[in-house]
């Protein structure tokens, strides 16, 4: 497989939906580099939302038609206003589909006596205090809001209307 060219991969990822393409990144760093292709994400982008849609959001200075495509599939996901998102265990503050900070993660916490007991979940942030990473009240309600939203959401999507 590694003498296959280029443009074979290329066509080959083409048949590629965006889920199973960013999954096909995650498998090696040449497989990663040509699924960064521009022309494969304006293609994804460009069948999702539209020609029209690609022309407006064509993108600036250094951003790839990947991030565009992310932003715009996450605005579909999350809306355009102010959120707190959590994708996996990680939290983020999103507006108009743009990840504007990293809140933090949700982890296990052991007793120091005990590896086995788990203590509730505890978040670790960005911020650093004497080795350890600690939390404000408003980092603490924004973890709280997030888990709300994914609550909400997920509600939504088990009960129908």
């Amino acid at each position: 497989m590694e003498s296959l060219p280029v443009d074979l991969w290329i066509k080959i990822f083409r048949l590629l939906d965006f889920q199973n393409l960013a999954t096909a990144q995650q498998v090696c760093r040449k497989w990663k580099s040509l699924g960064s292709d521009d022309n494969l994400w304006f293609n994804l982008f460009k069948d999702r939302w539209g020609e029209d849609q690609a022309a407006f959001y064509a993108p600036v200075d250094s951003k790839s038609w990947k991030d565009v495509f992310e932003v715009q599939d996450r605005c579909d996901r999350v809306g355009l206003g102010l959120k707190i998102i959590r994708e996996g265990g990680d939290y983020y503050l999103i507006h108009q589909g743009e990840i504007q900070r990293h809140l933090g993660s949700r982890v296990k916490r052991k007793q120091a006596n005990s590896s086995s007991t788990d203590l509730p979940c505890d978040f670790i942030g960005d911020d650093f205090v004497e080795g350890e990473k600690c939390f404000s009240i408003l980092d603490k309600i924004l973890f709280f809001i997030g888990d709300l939203e994914v609550a909400s959401r997920d509600s939504k999507r088990t009960h129908p209307m």
